[in-house]
C-alpha cells in the first residue's frame, strides 16, 4: 500500500512541473490540425475518384 501512495505523491509532484500550452497555444494547434485533416480528406477523396474512374474505364 506504501508504494501506491508514493506513486500518487510522485505523480502529483511530476504534475506541478508540467508547462501547460497557453489557450493560444491550443487553439493553434487545433486549427492546424483539423486543416490538416481536411486537405488529407480532400487529397484521398481525389484519389479514390480518379482510380475510380480509372478502374471503370479499364473494365470495358
Amino acid at each position: 500500500m506504501a508504494k501506491v501512495i508514493q506513486f500518487f505523491k510522485e505523480s502529483k509532484a511530476e504534475l506541478k512541473r508540467v508547462v501547460w500550452p497557453t489557450k493560444d497555444d491550443v487553439i493553434s494547434s487545433i486549427k492546424v490540425v483539423i486543416i490538416s485533416t481536411i486537405l488529407v480528406a480532400l487529397i484521398l477523396g481525389l484519389l479514390d475518384l480518379g482510380f475510380t474512374e480509372l478502374f471503370r474505364i479499364l473494365m470495358k
